[in-house]
């Protein structure tokens, strides 16, 4: 099967017109603009995995709104869930009241969860963005326990807003204790494996249970089963599980933030369930708005301790967003497109460890499902001591570029920028899972060759 394109290209935007668009973003928007930085084109058309530039260029997307789209672009299931929604005549914005369409949408979410989890679940819609759902979740746990502090660990991600922020691995907020987050090839511990996730688990029973420890009990922990903007650095499943057991042992709630490895990326429909691990919050977004802002909390019905009004929201009664969600979920459940992305991204990881072996320059591939991190590193800079080389940020960005050229959209991401991420939508094909890893070869044999040409 080729690589889906749109079925006809609209007149390409003249370069001059391009440019002026670029250039007034530029003057406009604020200096916190970050993907438009590294990717400057002007998207004007998109279906499935293709986005079509103003120039007529072509681009496989394989950030997919940083995990959001599920589907891909465009999918017809969740245009036919929107143009349903507007030509019902019903309203669009309803703040937290009871419709139709939201009904529909709890009943399919609820539908997908953990079974023993879903049938002892509350559920509270937030504000439009991820952030929000982790703010509402702080605020659940601290509510119910009256507890203030919160356990989070080194690398994570978990929104820009003030609460969601402060749990995350670049800040520095006194109440969040931070515990190391087990990685085989960066190990904090320098070993790895199960004895390194075994370290960081003694070390963090240790901090709880020591009275001298300068931590006391939390309101809870929170934490990604895959790292995305860390790295993508899954969690290894017995880790997991022993997370699970200190919280539950010490009647602290497990937050867990299922953002971006929801809803079939990582090969499971929710990742926690990979390890069997019963949380007792799950935050939700991304994917679940069905390419719209969506975001939810649920959780066990023993923290639905608030008062009425105690966590709003304006925009939380998304009405088409409610719709295109429905629409996702259903048909990511209905066609095992976990079980797809989880066997279609063991083949692409496959091929990318075989890439590394003819390339020093890939220090680690990992991922899971349709979640994947190639981390570039430096032999040449590497020191005797050195466990693994050093990250090549400059390399990565350059790969980035390269791949841009070659009509091939990533991100960039771990700790210092140098791991690229595919987060392609789980409707991939084979044949277009081939055409981003080749034009992902091609471009990394020739960010290596410029940097070797410009090396003194």
């Amino acid at each position: 099967m080729a690589v889906t394109e749109p079925a006809s290209a609209p007149s390409a935007v003249p370069e001059e017109a391009q440019r002026g668009i670029l250039r007034r973003q530029s003057l406009r928007e604020s200096a916190a603009r970050t993907y438009a930085r590294s990717l400057p084109i002007v998207p004007v058309r998109a279906r499935g995995i293709t986005i079509e530039g103003a120039d007529g260029r072509r681009y496989l997307d394989c950030l997919s709104g940083a995990g959001t789209l599920a589907l891909g672009h465009n999918h017809p299931v969740v245009l036919e869930a929107v143009r349903k929604v507007i030509d019902s005549g019903a309203p669009l914005h309803v703040l937290d009241l009871a419709t139709p369409v939201k009904d529909a949408f709890t009943t399919e979410l609820f539908a997908t969860l953990p079974q023993e989890f879903a049938d002892d679940a509350r559920i509270q819609f937030c504000g439009p963005a991820g952030t929000d759902a982790v703010e509402a979740a702080l605020k659940l746990v601290r509510t119910a326990t009256g507890r203030q502090g919160l356990l989070a660990f080194t690398g994570a991600y978990h929104g820009m807003t003030a609460g969601a922020l402060g749990a995350s691995g670049g800040a520095t907020d006194v109440r969040v204790t931070r515990l190391p987050f087990p990685q085989d090839y960066r190990c904090p511990f320098g070993v790895g494996g199960d004895r390194g996730a075994e370290l960081g688990a003694r070390w963090t029973e240790a901090l709880l249970d020591d009275p001298k420890g300068g931590v006391p009990t939390p309101a809870g922990m929170i934490l990604e089963p895959v790292q995305g903007e860390g790295g993508v650095i899954p969690a290894p499943d017995a880790w997991m599980r022993r997370m699970r057991r200190i919280t539950e042992e010490r009647g602290i709630p497990l937050v867990v933030d299922e953002v971006q490895t929801g809803v079939g990326r990582t090969g499971t429909f929710w990742a926690v369930e990979r390890s069997g691990v019963r949380p007792d919050v799950m935050v939700l977004s991304k994917a679940i708005g069905g390419s719209l802002p969506l975001a939810v909390v649920v959780y066990r019905s023993a923290l639905d301790v608030w008062q009425p009004g105690a966590h709003a929201g304006t925009f939380r009664g998304n009405q088409l967003a409610m719709a295109a969600g429905a629409a996702t979920l259903a048909f990511v459940r209905e066609n095992r497109l976990a079980d797809h992305a989880a066997t279609l991204g063991a083949r692409m990881l496959g091929r990318l460890q075989g890439l590394a072996a003819a390339h020093p320059s890939i220090g680690d591939v990992r991922g899971r499902g349709l979640m994947i991190g190639v981390e570039l590193v430096d032999p040449a800079d590497s020191t005797p001591d050195a466990l693994v080389p050093p990250p090549a940020p400059a390399l990565a960005a350059a790969v980035q570029r390269a791949c841009l050229d070659r009509g091939l959209i990533v991100e960039l991401g771990g700790r210092h920028s140098a791991v690229v991420r595919l987060l392609p939508p789980l409707t991939l094909t084979d044949d277009q899972a081939e055409a981003v890893l080749d034009r992902f070869a091609d471009a990394l044999a020739a960010a290596e060759g410029a940097a070797v040409q410009g090396s003194p």
